[in-house]
């Protein structure tokens, strides 16, 4: 149960302010007491003011049909709101590009701030040059900043701040699923600080997003050095879709291990033929004496940080730019194996056989998230001696070849997990020495980048909270 602070309690100019609204959203989240401070500030400027564009640079976009397709040349990547917080958007859905031309203000564009305005209200996301081309769905609030009058990146950091989250998700309206629109916060009211404090922001959010272009960058290019470093560039472009479907196959020599079509489909049969072709090892022997398993299933314990709490990091939150919305457990009753060591390489292990789901897909545990928990639903990977390293092993994992060979391998009824037998005979090439030293400090320079934004997008927001709580205070 939460309860009003009583130093600061609900008066009835407050009902005023928010319309008479009865339900306690709107002051418990600490938005009334954001939109207090920020009134003694000696000057604001509503949100509208400060932003231009379709419908005056505050909107989303209506409902419509999605049509998605496979082929490249006739798609567009498309972006939900779970999708903006992703840091690698290489597995995005694509949108039929007919149906998406008859939207272009849906089309993202560099300097947008993304907020999602559907069910869970006020996730946030910065538009960096990379996401040109990109759209998006009617769950995605697109605020942009007018020309010469406000700079992208010193309005994002606002907007995520403590400040500026309180009052975009106290506006939420819905019974089940809550919605915010455009006019909820146009009369945002927006600090003003002066040309230095908010070019200095801005610039470390846009270095910021340099070092998360560079990320994604770096581990595509990681990926393609792989197969083209032991022989395979063709699983580089896989086209799985345009290949002919699984339908009619034979299958010969069976064994115990499984009796289910969908393990033996030829597409990925084929993959994993060409993986064996070259020099491999399996699996199962490069993580002897590592790790191959998932994580074990516990009682939670809520906590905090400031009782030595550990964030638990779910499949939902794996592939994010930063871990956001998980919970925080005690760190005492959080078993050991869920901390995993460096460069860990992660696989969704437990899901639903969805074409856009998480399961199969890889990332790698370093840096900034070494200190976190994971859950059971992660694969751990690690090999068992330093010749291979996870970074390498990671470059080959994160590919559509590796993904569309793990969910070959799903078992169960319900939701799928990963046959243990045939994870242990996933062929991986190997590539030489000199190759594997250099692929593997390509991925490990990506993640240093990633780890970087982060660290300069937490400088920029801290100094607008000091410049807030400084002038405040006067």
């Amino acid at each position: 149960m939460k309860l009003v602070n009583p130093s600061n309690p609900v008066t009835s100019a407050w009902l005023a302010e928010q319309g008479f609204r009865l339900d306690p959203a709107p002051y418990l989240s600490g938005a009334q007491e954001a939109k207090k401070l920020l009134e003694r500030l000696s000057r604001t400027e509503k949100l509208s003011q400060v932003t231009a564009g379709h419908n005056g640079g505050i909107f989303n976009g209506p409902k419509f049909s999605r049509i998605y397709l496979h082929d490249p040349e006739h798609t567009v990547p498309f972006l939900g709101s779970a999708d903006m917080m992703e840091a690698d958007f290489s597995f995005l859905p694509r949108l039929s590009k007919e149906v998406a031309d008859k939207f272009p203000y849906l089309e993202i564009e560099p300097g947008m701030t993304l907020i999602s305005c559907s069910g869970t209200i006020g996730r946030m996301a910065y538009v960096r040059s990379d996401m040109k081309g990109i759209w998006s769905s009617q769950h995605v609030m697109k605020v942009v900043p007018r020309n010469g009058r406000m700079l992208s990146g010193y309005l994002y950091t606002f907007l995520r701040s403590p400040y500026g989250v309180p009052m975009i998700a106290s506006s939420a309206y819905g019974a089940i699923i809550q919605h915010i629109e455009p006019h909820h916060i146009a009369g945002l009211p927006v600090p003003r600080f002066g040309e230095n404090l908010e070019q200095e922001i801005h610039d470390l959010v846009e270095e910021a997003s340099l070092l998360r272009t560079a990320f994604q960058k770096g581990v595509v290019a990681a990926t393609e050095d792989f197969f083209k470093s032991v022989g395979l560039p063709e699983l580089n472009d896989l086209r799985w879709h345009q290949q002919e479907r699984d339908l009619g196959f034979a299958v010969t020599g069976l064994g115990s291990m499984s009796l289910r079509a969908m393990n033996y489909g030829r597409r990925a049969s084929e993959i994993t033929a060409a993986l064996a072709s070259v020099e491999a090892r399996t699996l199962g022997d490069i993580c002897e004496g590592g790790l191959l398993s998932t994580g074990p299933m516990f009682k939670r314990i809520d906590s905090d940080y400031e009782h030595g709490g550990t964030l638990l990091v779910g499949q939902r939150q794996g592939w994010w730019n930063r871990p956001e919305d998980g919970r925080v457990l005690s760190r005492a009753h959080t078993p050991r194996q869920c901390f995993v060591p460096d460069e860990t390489v992660m696989v969704g292990a437990q899901g639903l056989p969805s074409e856009n789901g998480l399961l199969g897909r890889a990332m790698m545990v370093t840096g900034r998230w070494l200190p976190h928990a994971y859950s059971q639903h992660f694969l751990r990977i690690s090999a068992g001696s330093s010749d291979i390293s996870g970074a390498f092993l990671f470059s080959f994992l994160r590919s559509e070849a590796a993904l569309r060979v793990f969910r070959s391998m799903m078992a169960g009824s319900g939701p799928q997990s990963l046959h243990r037998g045939m994870l242990k005979a996933f062929p991986i090439p190997l590539a030489t020495a000199a190759d594997r030293t250099r692929i593997a400090e390509t991925v490990r320079q990506a993640y240093r980048d990633r780890d970087r934004a982060d660290v300069l997008e937490d400088q920029a927001l801290a100094l607008l909270t000091e410049a807030i709580e400084k002038e405040a205070a006067v």
